[in-house]
Formats: structure tokens, sequence, C-alpha cells
């Protein structure tokens, strides 16, 4: 489906930094890097060191044509910045976390800051965007309805999972959006003034 110029312009040009987290749902994340491009973004993935179970650096560098970042990067002498987890998150448009799992959102609740990922979280002054995939049960499960609560509480913009097919073999809630849903909530979030302006809000 061929997009108009005005909604292309949403996302043209725009830096996505891209979480991926270790849900095994990572491995489905390979269209949306390549409709974001399509669209005109530029995408920067950092990875969990969970999600390396279901995808490779490799895999994201070739798909979003940029250097990915780990945790290994946090501390070496040839990283191209001084705070890589500030300048990070000061270079993004929006922080997509797709997908994001039980743990990293927990931890995103805490507020832990043990890795890459959730220390750009954290020093994000820009829309974030979240985007769970797991198991039914964790996520109907009411501490992970909490943490998610708490966190649309503060200004996160969630993109809910849809019934589908889970890796246990039953159909239910928990399978990722579909990739259009997700760049439509971008589109949304990033046509909204008040989220260009500063979030979460604190």
């Amino acid at each position: 489906m061929k997009l108009s110029p005005k909604v292309k312009s949403l996302l043209s040009k725009r830096t996505i930094l891209h979480i991926v987290t270790g849900s095994v749902a990572a491995y489905k994340i390979g269209d949306l890097i390549q409709d974001l491009r399509m669209e005109g973004a530029r995408v920067l993935c950092v990875m969990t060191s969970a999600s390396r179970h279901f995808v490779t650096p490799l895999v994201l560098r070739a798909l979003s044509g940029n250097r990915v970042y780990e945790d290994k990067d946090f501390f070496t002498p040839d990283t191209p910045y001084d705070v890589l987890h500030t300048s990070l998150a000061e270079e993004a448009d929006v922080v997509l976390i797709a997908p994001a799992s039980a743990d990293f959102i927990a931890n995103l609740r805490a507020g832990m800051a043990d890795n890459l990922a959730s220390c750009i979280v954290l020093a994000a002054r820009r829309p974030v965007v979240i985007v769970p995939a797991m198991n039914d049960q964790m996520y109907q499960h009411p501490i992970t309805q909490e943490n998610i609560s708490r966190l649309k509480a503060i200004g996160y913009h969630f993109v809910e999972p849809v019934q589908g097919h889970l890796v246990c073999g039953k159909e239910a809630i928990g399978h990722i959006a579909e990739t259009t849903t997700i760049i439509s909530s971008i589109r949304k979030t990033l046509g909204n003034l008040k989220s260009k302006i500063r979030n979460p809000k604190f």
C-alpha cells in the first residue's frame, strides 16, 4: 500500500532507536525495520543480551544498515561517543522497544539501569513506544499488568499484543502486534506535539 507524502514525512529522516529484548518474537522484527526504512526513517538497533538467543547482531546490521549496539559497547575505546547511553538517547526521535519482554518491562518499572538498553530508556526524553510480546499467562499476570499501568501513567506509549499463535502451541493474547499497527502508533506519537516536547512525564 502506497503512503501519502504527508504520512511519509512523519517518519522521513527521523531516528528510531530500536531496542530488541529477549522475546522469541525478536525473530519477526526484520519486516518492521525494513518498513521503517522504506518510510525514510533511520533505524539504530540496541540489543539486550537475552535477545541474542533469537536474533544476531549481523542480521540487525544488515536490516538497519547501521552499527548495532550491545552491552559490550558500553565502555570500549572504539565507541564513537563519550557517554554512549545518553548520546544515543539524545539522538533518537523515538525509542522503540519491540519486542518487549516481561522481564524488560519489569526492569523499566523498577528503574533498573544494569544494561545499555535500560540506561538509554532512563536517559531518554523522547517518546518511548513499548511493544510487549510474551506468553498469555505472563502478559495477563497482575504484576505485568501493574507494571504496564505504571509505565503508561508516567507517559510511555504501548502497542498492545494481539490474539495469535504462541510458542507454547496455543492461540491466545500475547502475540506481537502487526507491523502496520506498530508503525501507525509511531506516526501517531510523532504527530502528537506534547509527546515531542518531553516524555515520560515526571
